[in-house]
């Protein structure tokens, strides 16, 4: 799916950005998954008495955003929950995605139990990302597999709406930086831009702005730091990332969740199974495993990295 010289970019760099990935249209079909849960939770805020006005009269781009402003904290409840809408599980197996997965670390290929939809909404400190490493929120020996995510805007992520960083070449050194937790009023991980240089980094230099148009994608490695510029538009930064490795090494999440198998080399016509995948919701288990409140209106995430970190 991609070129040698795509492939040699991405273990170069630790990232890749391949334009106009997806053919016009076939996002499309996940933005209305996307608008089915922004109903659906509008719904249960309304009946909830949480909020007087659903909004029905906005679109993709700005209902979130009104919701949000009624009851602070409806961006994370949708980004915090745990369905799995046979659009995003379309999308997760795409063959498209899965060759290119399967050029970076094999052909048994399965999707890792952290996947998210982000829910950047304008000038919202829970939805800007700090400077971190993917290997920070899994456990220690997530460093010795390979975990491939793609990062799917579902509109056209720039500077203004708050696309990634990232500090090129950083996934070279094997390392996982210090990082402390959390990150202001978030539960996010954070390390320091300043100590980029242990890892032989120039920020100066090697610090990459991210611009990703809608149907393109960003794959990147899972050592890579990176980061989210706040959203400073009037509209809603969607976006998707899924993540993949090879079944036979550990996913790190803490014996949470198991990861979902998606191809399989001795089987060519192997079927995912789905069921018990979309059936465990990992933002519960995750609250549990800290014994953390979690109703359906709790705006606050928790998860086992917080034990990680200072």
């Amino acid at each position: 799916q991609l070129t040698p010289q795509q492939l040699d970019d991405y273990f170069k760099k630790g990232f890749l950005v391949v334009k106009d990935f997806f053919p016009p249209g076939r996002l499309d079909v996940v933005r209305s998954g996307i608008d089915k849960l922004v109903d659906d939770l509008a719904n249960k805020l309304c009946n909830a008495g949480k909020i007087k006005n659903k909004h029905e009269d906005k679109d993709f781009f700005t209902r979130l955003y009104h919701l949000e402003k009624e009851f602070k904290g409806t961006a994370i409840l949708l980004h915090k929950q745990g369905i799995l809408p046979k659009e995003f599980q379309d999308l997760w197996s795409d063959e498209k995605l899965l060759n290119v997965v399967e050029q970076m670390v094999g052909p048994n290929v399965a999707g890792h139990p952290v996947w998210n939809l982000r829910t950047k909404t304008p000038h919202n400190e829970q939805t800007t990302v700090p400077w971190h490493q993917d290997n920070a929120y899994l456990e220690p020996c997530s460093l010795e597999c390979l975990q491939v995510t793609a990062w799917i805007p579902m509109v056209d992520a720039n500077m203004v709406n708050g696309c990634m960083q990232v500090a090129s070449g950083g996934h070279k050194a094997g390392k996982t930086l210090k990082h402390t937790c959390c990150a202001g009023g978030t539960w996010y991980v954070e390390m320091e831009e300043k100590d980029l240089d242990q890892l032989g980094l120039d920020a100066k230099k090697d610090i990459v702005t991210c611009e990703v148009p809608y149907g393109s994608v960003l794959f990147l490695n899972n050592a890579i730091p990176h980061q989210s510029l706040e959203n400073r538009s009037d509209i809603i930064r969607w976006s998707l990332d899924l993540r993949w490795h090879d079944p036979a090494k550990e996913n790190g999440f803490y014996g949470l969740k198991k990861s979902v198998l998606m191809r399989k080399a001795d089987d060519p016509d192997y079927k995912i199974d789905w069921d018990e995948f979309a059936g465990v919701d990992r933002t519960k288990i995750q609250m549990k495993n800290l014994k953390e409140d979690n109703d359906d209106f709790t705006t606050e995430v928790a998860g086992p990295w917080m034990k990680r970190w200072d």
